[in-house]
Formats: structure tokens, sequence, C-alpha cells
């Protein structure tokens, strides 16, 4: 990992200039995932099944789009203790999301006028999830369960199933999360389906779920037909440690981001050059006895960054220029320090909050901004599946209070029938009462 110190405002300046994480779509991506998706949009079905044929293997015709209940039941009843522990996951999932669900909400002014915002959740919800041998049922919950939450009547999902391959694990997921229909499809054709419909997948009106660069690319061009929840790039993880903290926990969690693929960031931020070099020790140790070693190995080299800075206020300055996706505050005082963090997807207190328990099983959602995009976009919540309304209701004393302002502004705007609609009114008010 390459160590850089930052101990004066100039390197604090220079960093927040250069930094750059933000994930680009080649362009080359763009053009395929186009075509993908324009054959879907014209061919239905028959697209669907050509792709399904290159890309995975898979003869449609012969398996059918869809998994019947019958596989879904099979998978279910076979794996009692997976069972378990996805339904204890499932409860503590939604217990946060129905704590974090928004409420409407109204007022009257001082006119005696009624103003709120009502909510409604969307009416069908796609969700994507990988399900051959790089399947994730954690994910299934995490995007199904506030969907369900938030009141969405319809959730369906596609799972690329390649060579006829799916995860027993995926299946249970999703029968416990309460997804209805699930189809063998992957890829760009899978959210382009979803995004406009077929003969068999239904058009949905929001689209969600971890996925490829194809999907994600995909995503980002379907957006507009359907809502997204997120372009997401590659895993993050930032660590700011004060050395309270044994090294080798500090390691282990870089690591489990590491691990995720090659192009994952693993950062440490410490006050401590000589924590660093512990860290640095531990991760060669560790690295060593990995299973999925060499692409935790090509993160770390490429994308593996430790910082030393002088205390942990300039830590603070350097995780919001970054604004990582999962944050841990190995520190020994982590709330007093949050108050100094903005930019983060999820924060994680403490010498025992690792970050993946959150990956599964705390409660909050793992479904996270990445590339830098925390200093502006949230975590997948309830909220990203209702739709805000506002509501207005006026009364005779509001429209003769407010109607003359607004008919100044819309004449001061040029737009003669937008005063035209209020004047017409007073207009009537002021006749009634002569």
């Amino acid at each position: 990992m390459k160590i850089l110190k930052l101990d004066k405002t100039e390197d604090l300046s220079f960093f927040r200039q250069n930094w750059q994480k933000r994930s680009v779509i080649p362009l080359d991506v763009v053009n395929k995932v186009l075509t993908i998706i324009e054959a879907v949009r014209k061919k239905g079905d028959e697209a669907l099944i050509e792709y399904t044929h290159q890309f995975d293997g898979l003869d449609l015709k012969k398996t059918g789009m869809e998994i019947d209940t019958a596989e879904i039941d099979k998978a279910y009843n076979e794996h009692k203790d997976l069972r378990q522990i996805l339904k204890i996951a499932a409860k503590r999932i939604e217990r946060y999301h129905q704590e974090a669900l928004p409420k409407h909400w109204f007022y009257t002014d001082e006119y005696g006028n009624l103003l709120g915002q009502r909510l409604t959740p969307v009416d069908r919800v796609g969700v994507y999830c990988p399900g051959g041998k790089a399947a994730y049922p954690s994910s299934v919950l995490m995007n199904v369960i506030p969907a369900r939450v938030a009141g969405v009547r319809e959730i369906i999902m596609c799972v690329p199933t390649p060579r006829g391959e799916i995860s027993p694990a995926v299946l249970v997921a999703a029968k416990i999360a309460g997804v209805k229909r699930i189809f063998r499809l992957g890829g760009a054709q899978a959210i382009a389906a979803m995004a406009y419909g077929t003969e068999n997948v239904p058009k949905v009106d929001f689209i969600c779920g971890p996925g490829n660069i194809y999907v994600a690319a995909a995503k980002k061009l379907v957006f507009g037909e359907v809502g997204i929840d997120m372009v997401a790039g590659p895993s993050e993880i930032a660590v700011v440690a004060d050395g309270s903290v044994p090294a080798k926990w500090c390691a282990a969690d870089l690591l489990s981001q590491a691990e995720h693929d090659e192009m994952a960031s693993p950062i440490l931020i410490t006050t401590s050059e000589a924590y660093a070099q512990e860290v640095e020790r531990e991760l060669e140790k560790q690295l060593s006895v990995l299973s999925r070693q060499k692409i935790a190995g090509v993160s770390l080299e490429k994308q593996g960054h430790i910082f030393v800075v002088p205390d942990l206020k300039i830590a603070a300055a350097v995780v919001n220029i970054i604004a990582p996706e999962h944050l841990e505050l190995l520190v020994e005082n982590p709330f007093s320090l949050l108050t100094e963090i903005r930019h983060a997807g999820a924060i994680f207190l403490g010498r025992y909050a690792a970050e993946p328990i959150g990956d599964y099983i705390a409660g909050p959602n793992h479904t996270l901004p990445t590339s830098g995009t925390a200093r502006f976009s949230s975590v997948l919540s309830t909220e990203t599946f209702l739709k805000r309304t506002s509501i207005l209701f006026i009364t005779q004393n509001g429209l003769q209070a407010l109607g003359p302002k607004a008919i100044q502004l819309a004449q001061i705007e040029g737009l003669t029938a937008h005063a035209a609609s209020v004047a017409k009114r007073l207009e009537t008010l002021k006749n009634k009462r002569g």
C-alpha cells in the first residue's frame, strides 16, 4: 500500500485538489450496453433468449424464463440452517427499516391553508442480484426488505444463472424477503427487460441491486425511464485509527473489502506512522492465507492507501474529501470524532463495529454510495422507494392574502395565464361581496 504523510494545511489542500476516485464507465462498455438495451426494446423476449444463450450458456426455451415456485420451495426446505440465519438477518433488517420509515406531515398556516407532504410507494420494483457462483443472499434481503417495508405492491427479481447454476441461498433469501417472481436473466439485458418490459417480464418503476460494470452502465442508461438506486462502483473502506485497536483487527477490516475485487479501495488513515507499518506487516501476513489472495493483493497494491496525519481533526478532513462507502472509526472516542464527519456512506463506531457485521446482520443497509458520491447521495432505505407529493389546500382567506402577490410574480415572469388563474378567483370573490 502507498503511504503518504499529510502534515500541513498545504498538504491537505493539494490532496483535496488531486484526489479523484469517481469511476468512469468506458465508452466501449456503454456502446455495447446501448446495443443490448435497444435489442431488448425492439425484440423483447427473443432478445433475452439470444443474449442469455450467448452470455450465460443457457437455453431459456428449455428451462423457462421464470423460476417456478417448486424450485424455490425446494431450496427453502432443503437448507434449514441457512434459512434460520437468513431469517434472523431479515428480522433485524426489517426492524431497522421500520424505525427509519418516514411519515406524512401537515401543518396549517396563519390563513388556515393546509400544507403538507404525502408519501406513497412506487408500484413495482425490480431487484437485480448475482446468483451463480458469485451469489449474495444478503443483497437480496438488503434490497427487497426496505421496498416491502415502504409498501411496494410488487417486487420481482432477475438472477443470472450461468449454465443453469443458481445459488440456493439466493432463492431462500428471496422467499424470506417476499419476492413473488424470479427470472433467469442477468447482465444489461435483465436491466433492459425490467426497464421496458417484454412479453414475460413486467415493466417496473424502479430498479435496484448490485451488478458488474455492464449492469451499472445499463442502470445509468435506463434512468429516466425508471428510477434507480445508484450507479455503484467498486467497494471502498476507510479506516481511521489512533493505534488503540490491535493492528491485526485493522488489517483484517481492510482485507474484508480488498477481497471483493481488484478495484476495491482499502484506505487507512492513522495518526501513528509506527501503527501504519505494523498494519502493513499484518496485511502481508493475513494476505498470505486468504482464499481470495490474488484479488485482495491487487486491490492493496493498486488501490490501497495509507495516510499518516498529525491528528484526528486532519483525519476527519481527509475522510470528508474521500467520502468513502464504508468508514470505520477505530479510535478511543469514536462518538467525539463522529461530529467531524460529513461525508460517508455508512459509519462504524468503535473497536467492535467490524464492517462485515453491517454487511450481513446488524440491520442498517449495505447498499451504499461509492466513488465519492456519499458527498451528495445516501444509503438505500425505505425512502428510496417512496415518492414525496406536496399537498396544498387554500382557504378563501388564503387566496385573498396570497393571491395578489402570486399575480405580481406571474406578471414579472410574463406568464399572463398564471396571473389570470388567480385573478379570476379574486374577481369572483369581490363580485360576491359587492
